[in-house]
């Protein structure tokens, strides 16, 4: 175990540098001062974080352009009824920016803050799945494909994406702009390479990519760093592109 918890260490240390910023979504959030534009851009930036990151950053970018030099006004102007039918990324269209900025409106106008949603809630969990029922209270009660269940077991990968660069202490990458959750509380964003890796490094048993596997390898995490957990995900990237089992995030 102590190797292990060295071994991630050393790569945390090498991962969370500036120079990470420039090939990463977390970019978008970052060239923004007002917390009402960092927390909307790095929800929605986080939501296209699927596939390969320089098509990431390429849909982040265009989808960014529409929305001005400041996502929080272009939501309270309602600019995003002029959105149209067009592909953004992958399975994500103008319809589904119209459908988020739809929901951060309501959202803002119900609780002041987007941080008070999740805020003072017993898990994370709590917080994601009252998110996801409010967007849709403010879309005629349809739900967003986009937007995972963490009820149903979803590891949330996206969701937890953005809740960990909003919550983490401000640094060279993470924000660090919500002070009412707690990073002990946050759960790690993992998908298929995340898996792999923690899978070979003993970290985790589970086969699913699920909540259930989120919460057993946070804890082991935990068992690492017990206030800051998350911080490994630094080094579950790295070792990945690294390697250590063949794969890349």
């Amino acid at each position: 175990m102590e190797f292990t918890k060295e071994l991630l260490d050393e790569w945390v240390e090498k991962i969370n540098v500036p120079e990470y910023v420039e090939s990463d979504p977390v970019q978008f959030p970052r060239r923004f001062s007002r917390q009402e534009d960092v927390e909307i851009v790095a929800f929605l930036a986080a939501i296209l974080a699927w596939g390969k990151r320089s098509l990431i950053l390429k849909s982040a970018e265009g989808m960014f352009e529409r929305m001005g030099d400041s996502p929080y006004e272009y939501i309270l102007s309602e600019g995003y009824l002029n959105l149209g039918t067009k592909n953004i990324h992958r399975t994500f269209f103008e319809r589904d920016l119209l459908y988020f900025c739809k929901g951060f409106a309501y959202i803002y106008q119900k609780y002041g803050h987007l941080e008070l949603l999740f805020a003072n809630r017993a898990t994370v969990w709590e917080g994601m799945d009252l998110f996801r029922d409010e967007m849709a209270k403010a879309n005629e009660g349809l739900y967003s494909k986009h937007i995972s269940h963490a009820g149903a077991g979803s590891a949330c990968k996206r969701l937890n994406l953005a809740l960990k660069w909003l919550v983490r202490s401000k640094g060279p990458v993470d924000l660090g702009v919500w002070t009412r959750l707690d990073t002990a509380q946050l759960m790690i964003p993992l998908d298929v390479h995340v898996g792999r890796v923690s899978r070979a490094l003993g970290l985790l048993q589970r086969r699913q990519n699920d909540r259930k596997a989120v919460e057993e390898l946070t804890a082991k995490l935990r068992g690492f760093d017990p206030s800051d957990p998350v911080r490994y995900d630094f080094a579950l990237f790295g070792l990945g592109l690294a390697g250590i089992t063949g794969g890349k995030k």
